[in-house]
């Protein structure tokens, strides 16, 4: 047989850190980070916190739902929710509410009653309300009323840095040259680092090999990532 045997490893994935010291603030998210910071003193009970996939929304809205003590729901399961109870509990997160089709009128409830009762809901998605496709017109106009709160794509520092935390987290010891490769190659995004991450370290423990630069390469070029 050529080349160097793959050893079996087994697919135990590193779960996401959500964690308040776990979220790396840089000026792609300073201005959301602050104002998460300021809950409870906020303009208005209904936020919207916008930003493309891998900006850290579902990080950040974490951070908050905990200190909140919020209730988790997706807007896809809003239809099956007891929207009272959801309001009644204080603090709601849905999460994923640009992907709201077929729910738009327990959405609009919700929206009604948490206003009513004095909660704090939070919606993530990617983008503005007018731009989700929204075909009810006074679900529209809720959803206009409420601030945005913008998470922008993270700059080059701060996916240099989730790349060496998520490293950290895998008690993997990599040089710094590695870190520089890897972040002018892969997509800038949270997501990316993280998959990037995982692939190499999957990688190296299936050939027995460390994780270098040319360990990298082979990767990323495997995966068409890589110049």
């Amino acid at each position: 047989m050529n080349g160097k045997a793959r050893q079996l490893s087994l697919d135990l994935p590193v779960e996401p850190r959500f964690g308040r010291e776990d979220f790396l603030v840089s000026p792609s998210n300073e201005r959301a980070w602050n104002q998460f910071e300021r809950w409870p003193d906020w303009p208005d009970r209904v936020l919207l916190l916008a930003g493309p996939g891998g900006a850290g929304k579902s990080h950040l809205a974490a951070i908050w739902a905990a200190r909140a003590q919020a209730r988790v729901i997706a807007a896809g399961s809003l239809a099956l929710a007891d929207l009272p109870a959801l309001a009644a509990s204080g603090a709601v997160l849905v999460e994923d509410a640009d992907q709201a089709a077929g729910v738009e009128t327990p959405l609009f409830h919700l929206i009604n009653l948490a206003r009513a009762s004095g909660a704090f809901l939070v919606l993530t998605a990617r983008g503005f309300p007018d731009h989700w496709g929204v075909a009810m017109a006074d679900l529209l106009s809720r959803l206009r009323l409420a601030p945005v709160v913008v998470l922008g794509e993270p700059d080059d520092a701060l996916v240099r840095a989730v790349l060496v935390k998520l490293f950290v987290d895998r008690q993997l010891v990599v040089e710094a040259g590695l870190i520089e490769y890897l972040a002018v190659r892969i997509e800038r995004s949270l997501d990316a680092a993280r998959q990037a991450v995982e692939a190499l370290d999957r990688e190296a423990l299936a050939l027995g090999r460390p994780i270098t630069r040319q360990l990298a390469g082979e990767v990323l070029r495997r995966e068409g990532k890589a110049g």
